[in-house]
């Protein structure tokens, strides 16, 4: 295995470890602490829930995405796609790691400073 496929396939872990959090948040988990900056303690209100269900999907796509600009299953869409991957995912990064929810910061921050590295790997190296 590559290095740029050990990346796409921690990258695409990781995101889908997101994608099952947002699809708990959604079905009502009470982990409100953890997501949006920490506003809602325990179960989040049913129109953040709805987001939770689209950061969930995002989080599949993107994990198809790098896979596939990574090596790991066949290429899908536009090249350029992966460099959208990698801007949404260093926002992500930034917003994680400023958030006033200590302990959002403390969960998300390392694993979208890893994911965030790992898309930037695998764009450069596509």
């Amino acid at each position: 295995m590559t290095l740029v496929e050990i990346a796409a396939l921690v990258f695409s872990v990781l995101a889908l470890i997101v994608c099952l959090f947002q699809f708990a948040l959604a079905l009502g988990a009470p982990w409100g602490h953890l997501a949006m900056g920490g506003r809602w303690p325990g179960r989040m209100p049913v129109a953040l829930r709805v987001g939770a269900v689209v950061q969930g999907g995002l989080m599949v796509l993107f994990a198809r995405l790098v896979a596939g600009a990574g090596g790991l299953l066949a290429p899908v869409g536009p090249g350029w796609l992966i460099w959208a991957v990698v801007a949404i995912t260093g926002l992500s990064t930034l917003m994680n790691n400023v958030t006033p929810s200590r302990p959002e910061r403390l969960l998300w921050g390392p694993v979208t400073v890893v994911m965030f590295l790992c898309a930037v790997y695998v764009a450069v190296s596509a």
